[in-house]
């Protein structure tokens, strides 16, 4: 039977009578945002409207999963892990269009958790699935350990809000452990496990359901909980920075693709896609109070509380990220600080260059490395300065990168 709850009917907004214009974007980028990214997307070229898309993603997870287990079955445990990531992203990415917990989304998303589960299973090095009881319900995250003696340093990963914590890290290359490091990849409020749980967003409530997470883990005789990073990612560096801004055990913080800006600019400038979502993430009953509950998201105030050597980076033309908006915040941290801009690229910013949908992508690798470094005790390299990247040029850890705040003049 059809699930007809009227709570599962998705909150009526304004921009969704451009819905057509949307669909339009969508059969001709394969993509439901980041449009300024060059080249298709990874939509199915099948999908003709947003509302397809769940069923046309899943479809395709279905097959990778069909692989993934004819591999396990033949005793080709890499292979198949292989197969079982992308088969897991997949059913993810499927399972995020769907606005309501519903009977789609519960089996998108319970497919999501069948084939880490294997993946788990398979594993060469330890993934323990974590639950975390708070405020009487659970929030969950996958905890990555490192394959080292003794206590080693933590890596906290916010990741953004269309992702869920089985699609980073790519499980054979895991740019944590790599270094040394273990890495909890969190479901916090709004994302993955959590939404299946009905736990909502409110204003405050992911920096409290993350403090309770760290607090679980520094108890962990494997966890050094003097080396705490943290590593977050597009819409997670928001909360982040609240995370960081509340919780004085974190000893670096990593700010990646920074959405840090007045939320206009994402919900109502940028894909409809964002403030659609929220409004599931919500459960506000009027598009009034998302609209009030969008403007309460500043983060003037928080963020000179931030007393960890803080990294952020950002497109220079990132649209949810308005360049001049960002400098002005991050003048606002009084921490040890650096800034890297991204020359004439947009979200997703990084050093290549290039599209970096990849679980390879440098960003994950350039931010590890400087958050090891900041736990190691090193400290930054020019604090307060913005370092100005050009596209596939120089490393930011290059001595002759620009450090300047715009393209003309020195």
């Amino acid at each position: 039977m059809a699930d007809s709850d009227a709570s599962h009917r998705r909150l009526r907004l304004r921009r969704d009578g451009q819905q057509w214009n949307y669909d339009r974007a969508v059969k001709d980028t394969g993509r439901v945002f980041h449009f300024q990214h060059a080249g298709r997307g990874k939509i199915p070229e099948s999908v003709k409207m947003h509302a397809m898309i769940s069923k046309h993603l899943g479809k395709k997870a279905q097959k990778l999963e069909q692989i993934a287990k004819a591999e396990a079955d033949a005793g080709h445990d890499v292979t198949a892990i292989e197969f079982y990531f992308d088969a897991a992203v997949a059913y993810a990415n499927a399972q995020h269009t769907v606005f309501a917990v519903n009977a789609e989304k519960k089996y998108l998303h319970g497919s999501v958790l069948r084939c880490y589960d294997e993946i788990r299973r398979l594993s060469p090095t330890t993934i323990e699935h974590v639950d975390v009881p708070w405020e009487g319900t659970v929030v969950s995250g996958n905890l990555h350990l490192a394959p080292v003696d003794g206590p080693a340093p933590l890596i906290f990963f916010i990741p953004g809000c269309d992702m869920t914590k089985e699609m980073v890290p790519h499980p054979l290359y895991n740019f944590a452990n790599q270094r040394g490091m273990h890495l909890f990849v969190f479901d916090g409020p709004g994302q993955g496990e959590s939404n299946l749980r009905g736990i909502k967003i409110t204003q405050d409530n992911y920096e409290h359901a993350a403090s309770t997470a760290l607090t679980q883990l520094v108890e962990r005789p494997d966890v050094d909980e003097s080396k705490v990073g943290l590593y977050s990612l597009s819409f997670g560096s928001y909360w982040g920075a609240r995370f960081a801004a509340t919780d004085d055990r974190i000893a670096a913080s990593a700010m990646v693709w920074a959405s840090i800006c007045d939320k206009y600019h994402l919900f109502e400038e940028e894909s409809p896609r964002y403030k659609q979502l929220f409004a599931f993430l919500t459960g506000l009953g009027t598009e009034a109070e998302l609209d009030e509950f969008m403007a309460g998201m500043g983060l003037e105030d928080l963020l000179p509380r931030i007393t960890a050597p803080t990294l952020a980076t950002v497109g220079e033309y990132d649209p949810r990220s308005p360049i001049d908006e960002v400098y002005e915040l991050f003048d606002l941290i009084r921490a040890p600080a650096q800034l890297w801009v991204f020359a004439d690229q947009h979200h997703g910013a990084n050093v290549r260059g290039s599209d970096a949908n990849q679980w390879y992508a440098d960003h994950h690798s350039m931010a590890a490395d400087w958050l090891r470094e900041r736990l190691d005790g090193k400290p930054i390299d020019s604090p307060g300065e913005t370092l100005y990247i050009e596209p596939a040029s120089i490393s930011p850890n290059d001595p002759r990168v620009s450090k300047r705040r715009q393209w003309f003049g020195s």
